[in-house]
Parts: structure tokens; sequence; C-alpha cells
């Protein structure tokens, strides 16, 4: 086991990448991420991150030194805190393989041999880079590199955890793979990093769940997810993040989809105290999609800055945006969007609807679309609306017996019904449970 001292330098780096027993050139890398990081300035848009203190933070923390393919054999005060959100139980119901990452380490993983068989690779991350180094360096860190933005270069010289997912040619893997990612300690940073290749005409579905419990002191997340999507694949992520109220939750997602590919980002974010996270499709191959379905729900001194980014490099490309959130109890939310459609991807389209609800005088909502168009040839359409709760809604849905507060939820869980419906069942009915416990004395 290895618990690092607070604090970021070289040192930390070149430990961390020592006790993996890393090869020098991702040692390489690290140090060099390191240096970008220390470079570059905090963002000075978006959401004021001057609270965040980087020298107060543990950059890695192993909860246990092995890894493990049976769930009995995991350490119990691991094991009772993830018995909580149902990993057993999702496994054996439905999911094709699952991983789970506690702190800084992956430590469970397992894929049903079904799709082994089948060469299908579902592995942590950290496995990837020892078992299988040459698809690794083929594709890590090729579509966000170190220099990307602060926290991808701070991801870069610290990543710890994540999954690594390879789906052969032609194979489809029908059932999600699933992930969990749990921050447990105080004043932890959790840095895991995510790589998925979608090879031509394969499928996949990957869900991703996050939690932490609430400390007096904040904590950081700051990962990093590439997805390659080959000729004629289709991948859909799915992520559910309900951080406690001290995460800065700072994530760089990113796809590159290939001629007639589809990549598909379903995001939904509940928690953390601030979330900056913009899903982007680079649209690389003619005929190629991209869709991004975003939720944020923020409440009481919460920030949800999100949306997504969709860039057309190629012909006869399609995106689309939808955005919804809903703030609450002086919450706010703000969705930021970037469509650029490059010259020479003519007969492209892309559709961008944002609509924010707002549920009392406090809370606030903003919307700051960019759009770059160098080609004539296109279709763009942009929608955007900010509502409130009706009193005659209110008082229409109280007549027929419900109490403000049923009402109210009612009529929020019918505004966010389009990401809902996106969702596995038990993702679905558990998003609800929890907005509905954030509605609670909502109106008034």
């Amino acid at each position: 086991m290895l618990n690092l001292p607070k604090g970021l330098n070289s040192k930390t780096v070149e430990a961390i990448s020592h006790y993996k027993n890393e090869p020098d050139w991702m040692r390489r890398f690290r140090l060099k991420a390191l240096g970008l990081f220390l470079k570059k300035s905090m963002p000075l848009w978006g959401a004021d991150l001057s609270g965040i203190n980087l020298d107060d933070i543990y950059y890695y923390i192993s909860p246990t030194d092995k890894k493990f393919k049976s769930w009995d054999e995991v350490p119990k005060q691991i094991k009772d805190t993830y018995d909580k959100i149902g990993i057993p139980e999702a496994e054996k119901k439905f999911l094709a393989g699952v991983g789970a990452m506690y702190d800084s380490e992956v430590i469970y993983h397992n894929l049903k041999k079904q799709w082994e068989d089948k060469g299908v690779i579902f592995v942590s991350i950290d496995t990837a880079l020892k078992i299988y180094p040459d698809i690794f360096k083929q594709y890590f860190s090729t579509v966000i590199s170190p220099d990307d933005n602060k926290f991808a270069s701070l991801n870069s010289a610290v990543w710890s955890g994540g999954s690594f997912v390879y789906i052969p040619k032609g194979v489809h893997v029908d059932i999600p793979l699933q992930a969990y990612f749990r921050i447990n300690a105080v004043s932890m940073g959790q840095f895991e990093r995510t790589l998925i290749i979608a090879e031509e005409g394969s499928y996949l579905t990957y869900i991703e769940g996050c939690s932490a419990p609430i400390y007096s002191k904040d904590s950081l997340h700051a990962a990093v997810v590439e997805i390659i999507v080959k000729k004629g694949a289709r991948v859909r992520y799915t992520t559910i993040q309900n951080w406690s109220s001290n995460v800065y939750n700072l994530v760089t997602k990113r796809a590159i989809v290939e001629e007639e590919g589809i990549c598909e980002w379903v995001d939904g974010n509940l928690g953390s105290k601030v979330t900056m996270k913009y899903p982007s499709v680079y649209l690389k191959g003619k005929g190629s999609k991209g869709e991004i379905l975003s939720l944020a729900f923020a409440s009481r001194n919460q920030i949800q800055d999100a949306g997504g980014k969709a860039v057309h490099l190629a012909p006869y490309t399609s995106s689309t945006i939808t955005s919804k959130s809903v703030s609450v109890h002086g919450g706010r939310t703000s969705y930021r969007g970037f469509v650029k459609i490059n010259h020479g991807a003519k007969g492209s389209k892309s559709l961008v609807r944002c609509s924010a609800l707002i549920l009392d005088s406090v809370s606030r909502s903003d919307t700051y679309p960019t759009n770059v168009i160098e080609e004539e040839d296109v279709t763009l359409g942009h929608e955007a609306t900010v509502s409130k709760i009706g009193e005659q809604q209110i008082f229409y849905l109280m007549s027929r017996g419900l109490n403000e507060t049923q009402a109210s939820s009612m009529i929020v869980n019918g505004f966010i019904e389009p990401v809902i419906k996106q969702l596995p069942l038990e993702y679905a009915v558990e998003l609800n449970k929890l907005i509905d416990l954030s509605m609670e004395g909502s109106l008034g």
C-alpha cells in the first residue's frame, strides 16, 4: 500500500509511477504533464475555482495493494460501501462486466466469459498498460493531450485507476459494461482515466456512476475520458454523478468519431460543489453522428456548469446537443456549448436545444452558446428556453390530491423526462429518487 502525503511535486509523480512499476515512457509522460500543469493558470471563465487548495489534497491513496476478481475477496470495509450502491446485485442482474474504483485504485474488475471469448477487453487502465502495452500506447492520450487544459494536464501527471475497454471489429456488446468511482477519504483527489476503443462495426454501452461522502474539507475529481469510435461503430457512454457537496468535479470527456460512426453521451450531474463538464464529439469521418444529452440539477451552494461540444470535420456529419437544467434553493446552472462546422464539412447539420427550469427567486440559470460556421452548405439550429413552475400548474395538481412538494416533483420529472427515458430502469428510478430528495421544501 502507498499513501502519499498531501501536495504535488515531481517526487509525488515519480512515486506514483514507481509504485505502479510503469515503463519509463509513462514516467516521462507524467513529468512532462506536471510541467505543463504548473505553467498553466486556472481557468478565468466558468465557476470560481479559487477555493481549490492544491497543496491540501492527497494525490494518491491506495486502499489495498491487491486487485480482486471475486466480490467475496474484497475487504469488508470497502465491500460494505459498495454493497450500499448495489454492485453485486447489478452485476448479477444485467451487466456484461463491472469495475469498482475506491480512492486512487480500481480494486475490483470482472468481465463475463462470453465477452472475453469474443475478444472484448475490459480491465483497469493500469492493468492495460502492463498487459496490452501496444494497444495502450497506440491510443492513450491521442484524443486528449496533456496540454489540452490545466486539469487534463493534472490528470495526465497523476492519473490512477479508471477503465480500459477494447471492442473488436464487428462485436456487439448488447448489455452494459459498468464502472463505479468512489472518493472515500477526506481531501482526496481522484484522477481516473478511461480509454475506450470501438473497432469497425462494433457496439458498446458503458455506464459510469460516481459518489462521495460529505466531509468538512473539499475534494477534487479531475478525470479524463477518451473514446475512439471507428468506421460504422457505435458507443453510448452514460454517466450519473452524485458527488457530495464538497467535491470540485472538473472533467474532460471527448470522442473521435470516424466514418458512419455514432457516439452518444448521456450525462447526469446532481451533486458536487462545482461541476465543469462538457462532453465533446469530434466528427472526423464522413456521415458520422454525435449526440449529447446533458442534465444538470443544482441545489443549495451548487454550481453546475455543463453542456456539450460538437466539432464537424467532415461532410454530411450531424450532431444534436440537448441540455436540461433545474436550479432550486439558490443553486446555479449554466449551459456552455460549442458547435463548430469546419470549412469543407458540407451538408452537415447541428441542432442545439437548451431548456432551464428555475424553481424559486434566488436560483439562477445562464446560457453561453458559441457557434462557429465556416461552411455555407450546412444547417444549424439553436433553441433556448427558461421557465418557472407556474402557480396554475401547482394549483391544478394539488386539486387532484397531491401536496405542493409532490406537485412540483411531478413537474420537474416531466421536464427531465427526455434524459430519464435514455437510462436503464435502475438508474432512472434512482435518479428520480435523488431529485425528489433535492426538491424537498423547494417551494417555500
